[in-house]
């Protein structure tokens, strides 16, 4: 079986959101706390960070450069330098509780971003979605920790979790790809780890990153496990998959709350990992703006 390496030589804060640019055979993620995105060139091993005001909590590359960025306050587009151009939204939510988090697009070329409740005293986080002209609207609520979204090939199902609640879900879609009511899709025990961010294969098996669970898993159309990988560090954060044959499983991970003695055990905690895999995944497409 395949073990995961390390990338390059870097550990960040809370790296998610990690999106493959086929254009640019180089990986983009955010580092959430440190209001960065961050751009490694594969061929090059160039590394660029761009900084921002505030928490990046998810981001998509946009159709003709440039991106669109959810941070703490709201949604805005911007450059490929990292300047703000246009406010999109304000955060929906109230946001001295809750900063966006994980997002990304749909088939469709629409994006989305939920949010994450700090209080935890109720379900008080919620998904938002750009639509193509712009317009945004609230399509979930009654969630804790927004993550996990990813979109099936055959554009029937789309896939969120709730990391706190120890759940994946998953929606039917229509041909436009509105949502319908969401179903729980797998529970999670005490031990396993939670889920947090995903991605989708080609042959219709959710990838989950299980944090504070020491893995990835694949899981099956009906919720199945499949396989299991493991990681040298806690706390894995998101998947996506990349490479010219988009075979290989980009893995971010997190220090996030970590006590020193947890770092200096495993300083490979906020790294990120690849995994070459034996099925492709399903190709994320920008941010498209009509």
């Amino acid at each position: 079986m395949a073990e995961p390496r390390v990338l390059f030589d870097y550990t960040g804060h809370l790296p998610e959101c990690p999106t493959w640019s086929e254009a640019e055979s180089a990986l983009y993620w955010a580092d959430i706390l440190e209001g960065e995105i961050h751009r490694y060139h594969l061929p090059t091993g160039e590394h660029r960070v761009l900084s921002f005001h505030e928490e990046v909590g998810c981001f998509a590359l946009r159709e003709g450069g440039g991106f669109i960025v959810a941070m703490r306050t709201g949604i805005w587009l911007a450059d490929k330098h990292g300047l703000l151009q246009r406010k999109v939204c304000d955060n929906p939510s109230n946001p001295q509780l809750a900063r966006f988090n994980d997002g990304g697009t749909d088939h469709f070329g629409r994006f989305y971003a939920g949010t994450f409740w700090a209080p935890g005293d109720y379900n008080g986080a919620l998904l938002m979605r750009i639509d193509n002209d712009l317009t945004p609207e609230v399509i979930q609520c009654d969630i804790h920790g927004h993550n996990g979204l990813a979109f099936s090939d055959d554009r029937r199902w789309m896939y969120t979790s709730d990391t706190p609640n120890a759940v994946i879900y998953r929606t039917p879609l229509d041909e436009q790809g509105e949502p319908g009511k969401r179903e729980v899709f797998r529970r999670f025990q005490p031990g396993e780890g939670i889920p947090d961010g995903a991605a989708v294969d080609v042959e219709g098996c959710y990838w989950s990153a299980l944090f504070d669970g020491w893995r990835i898993a694949r899981f099956s159309p009906q919720g199945e496990q499949l396989e299991e990988y493991r990681l040298p560090v806690r706390c894995p954060t998101m998947v996506c998959f990349g490479g010219d044959d988009m075979q290989t499983l980009f893995i971010t991970t997190t220090r996030e709350n970590m006590e020193p003695e947890e770092v200096a055990a495993y300083p490979l905690s906020g790294a990120i990992f690849t995994l070459p895999v034996s099925v492709a995944g399903v190709k994320k497409g920008p941010f498209i703006a009509r």
